[in-house]
């Protein structure tokens, strides 16, 4: 009866913890970085040297330029040199100045799409990056840089429709904020703590291991949903914005996968150095 009752226990702990670890890593990341608005920056910032979201940027500026502009059959060469220049340009300070304004607006549009009213979407406001972008064209003299319209040209981020659903998610993870990972923490200590003292060491080595094992599926779940999310939005961004979406994605992100690896490396150990060391207890208690 006691063995049956020890499998039960072992079995809840094991999927409690599964479930605890994606649980506590989401909302603590929801809570302290998605909600600050400088971490959230320091997040993004580092974007404006990526290829991806360079390549998107001068991709879309160039587009609404040539949408004022038609010089016949000198169009091509027109749109190809709006296009190096404004490459050009996301390699300069100016650039990433500019970055970072239009992210910290983002972030607004983030908080307001998540916690606020239904149907917008989250986007990031180009509008400055592409002012920027025609001033420094016009000081430097390039010609039809005064047809370069500056209006609110977005890279969607997510969809409305997709914020909707997302919405009410996100608004438990913000309630939970950190709470759900202490307890989870507490947990832990608590329950192998209680094995050691109430069962001995063979006992206690016994949870460990479970423990361990429980930590290594909650990594691994979640993984498996940052994976799964960013193949959904990702899904239904437009084409045009998808490569920059993917790396603001994955900067927003980065965290979690760090989460990941460091309680996959927890729990290994916990389930190593548990089941081993329960082994070695057993047959030094054999061997008396």
């Amino acid at each position: 009866m006691r063995t049956y009752l020890s499998a039960a226990l072992s079995a809840v702990l094991l999927v409690l913890l599964a479930l605890l670890v994606p649980l506590s890593a989401l909302s603590a990341w929801v809570d302290l970085e998605i909600d600050d608005s400088d971490r959230y920056l320091a997040a993004v910032s580092p974007l404006a040297r990526d290829p991806a979201v360079r390549d998107t940027v001068a991709a879309r500026v160039t587009e609404e330029a040539m949408k004022n502009i038609d010089v016949g059959p000198l169009q091509g060469t027109v749109e190809e040199f709006l296009d190096d220049t404004a490459r050009s340009f996301t390699t300069t300070q100016a650039f990433q100045r500019a970055w970072d304004g239009a992210n910290r607006t983002a972030h607004q549009a983030v908080t307001a799409a998540l916690h606020g009213d239904y149907g917008q979407a989250v986007a990031i406001d180009l509008a400055p990056v592409i002012e920027r972008v025609r001033q420094e064209l016009l000081d430097e003299g390039v010609p039809f840089a005064d047809l370069i319209p500056v209006r609110h040209i977005r890279i969607t981020l997510l969809p409305a429709d997709r914020a909707d659903e997302l919405r009410t998610s996100f608004r438990w993870l913000r309630y939970c904020g950190v709470r759900p990972a202490v307890g989870t923490a507490v947990l832990l200590v608590l329950v192998v703590g209680l094995a050691f003292v109430r069962r001995g060491p063979r006992g206690g080595l016994g949870v460990t291991a479970v423990a361990g094992t429980g930590l290594v599926l909650g990594a691994v779940l979640l993984r498996v949903a940052v994976a799964v999310a960013r193949s959904r939005l990702l899904d239904q961004v437009p084409h045009s914005d998808r490569g920059g979406a993917a790396a603001v994605y994955d900067a927003l992100t980065a965290s979690l996968r760090t989460t990941v690896w460091a309680v996959l490396a927890a729990g290994v150990v916990l389930a190593v150095c548990g089941a081993a060391g329960r082994v070695v207890a057993t047959r030094r208690a054999g061997g008396r």
